[in-house]
């Protein structure tokens, strides 16, 4: 039966659900959506804060694992879990661990804002095209370097944290998803690992097959469907990154839709009908069915405001600000010095000054400046082949103040929309729709 079928015997439609779960920084996250993209049930747990050993930040993968068993048992409390169809999990982008070929864990997981693997870089670097995106301390391949020869684990297995959870519904783990695997060297163009790899003698760790975002894996092992309530039919679907899921969560992407995520940084994407990579300005693109995410990361963003605002005062001089009267001040807001999209400049110096009295203006000129270099984001984006910006959907706590909203909208002149549902555990959900519908 498809989507909205109805039984013939007892003339009742039968209704289909679909689980997304999102593993973040801090949290898990479970949304549950039907046919028509509500949301029937949502739930969240804590994660373990990370712990730094020897100079790396991890966190036991097995915490993962309790967490999800909590998450699912929670959520089957105020949603029956055996009327879920198909289930996708989003995690973390750069979280990785080892593991052999059942699954049993081998490493603590090096994590995503783990940058101890300049070792592991330098040698990528001497093996990788010019500034390829895996030649930093923090990408996927070094970490997945940095594991194998710090635990020494013969035929060990390199997961991403996605990989390793959503083996845990299969019982299988030789597999991962191209968004995840982008920072461990896959190419989504050419869907291949690159020849240079081979140099680096880590391709027999690699994940063998490597799924498209939304695509069908495989059913739900018998003994993990009996554990949590399944029903033992659940197709289990290949998930994205966090960032990857917060963006499908703004639905309905069409080329030349951009996306703007208002966190501490400032992390934009362009759907493209064309992949468009640039390593010197950390741009790089994510396959999304027959579409691109292109994007990047600036280091601009909220933290600046927090390193002169608490929250309460981000709140009160939000409401005090005035959109339709610009300050006129030219500031770059960086918390400290160095910038690689859209300005390439290791030693770019914040520009902050000069500072007004009044903190309200202070306040808005930072606004201003984020807003600016979103507007030469983008900007970028278009002079190097993306598509030009139809409108922009706002995702992040930033999102909420309307008065910035008008401020970046004048200064980007696109019209600029804030997204109905920005939780990456619910772009999972769409996903598994997706990955459901695909093999009916």
């Amino acid at each position: 039966m498809g989507i909205g079928d109805s039984c013939e015997k007892c003339g009742l439609v039968i209704m289909h659900y679909f689980l997304g779960v999102d593993f973040g920084t801090s949290g898990v996250r479970a949304f549950v959506i039907d046919e028509n993209n509500s949301v029937c049930a949502q739930t969240s747990v804590k994660l373990p804060p990370s712990k730094i050993i020897n100079h790396h930040q991890t966190q036991n993968p097995l915490d993962w694992w309790n967490a999800f068993t909590r998450l699912l048992n929670e959520l089957n409390t105020i949603f029956p879990l055996l009327n879920v169809c198909s289930i996708c999990i989003d995690g973390t982008s750069g979280s990785v661990l080892l593991s052999d070929s059942n699954g049993e864990i081998k490493s603590p997981a090096y994590m995503y804002n783990d940058n101890a693997n300049k070792t592991s870089a330098k040698k990528i670097e001497s093996v990788a095209p010019d500034n390829h995106l895996t030649s930093s301390s923090s990408s996927s391949l070094a970490k997945c370097i940095s594991l194998i020869s710090d635990f020494s684990i013969p035929n060990a297995l390199c997961l991403n944290q996605a990989d390793w959870l959503t083996g845990c519904l299969l019982k299988r783990f030789d597999f991962s998803d191209e968004n995840n695997s982008l920072k461990m060297g896959y190419d989504a163009k050419l869907q291949q690992w690159p020849n240079w790899m081979n140099k680096l003698d880590i391709t027999a760790s690699l994940p063998k097959f490597v799924f498209q975002a939304g695509d069908l894996i495989g059913q739900i092992a018998p003994s993990v469907a009996e554990q949590f309530g399944f029903n033992p039919s659940v197709k289990i679907i290949a998930g994205t990154t966090d960032s990857i899921a917060a963006t499908i969560a703004v639905k309905d992407l069409e080329i030349g839709t951009a996306v703007s995520s208002l966190g501490s940084t400032l992390v934009i994407k362009i759907v493209s009908d064309k992949p468009i990579d640039d390593a010197k300005f950390g741009i790089y693109s994510h396959r999304f069915g027959d579409v691109w995410l292109v994007g990047g990361a600036s280091n601009c963003g909220g933290a600046v405001l927090r390193q002169f605002f608490d929250d309460q005062q981000i709140q009160q001089l939000s409401n005090t600000i005035n959109p339709n009267k610009l300050t006129g001040l030219d500031y770059y807001p960086l918390s400290s010095p160095g910038e690689r999209f859209p300005i390439n400049n290791p030693d770019l110096i914040p520009i902050l000054s000069p500072r007004p009295n009044n903190d309200s203006v202070f306040f808005q000129a930072i606004l201003e400046g984020i807003a600016k270099v979103e507007h030469l984001a983008y900007e970028k984006l278009v002079a190097l082949g993306a598509p030009k910006p139809k409108k922009i959907m706002s995702l992040g706590g930033g999102s909420r103040n309307e008065n910035w909203r008008i401020i970046r909208e004048k200064i980007c002149g696109i019209p600029i929309i804030n997204a109905e549902i920005d939780e990456a555990a619910y772009g999972a959900a769409l996903l598994a729709k997706q990955g459901f519908l695909r093999q009916q």
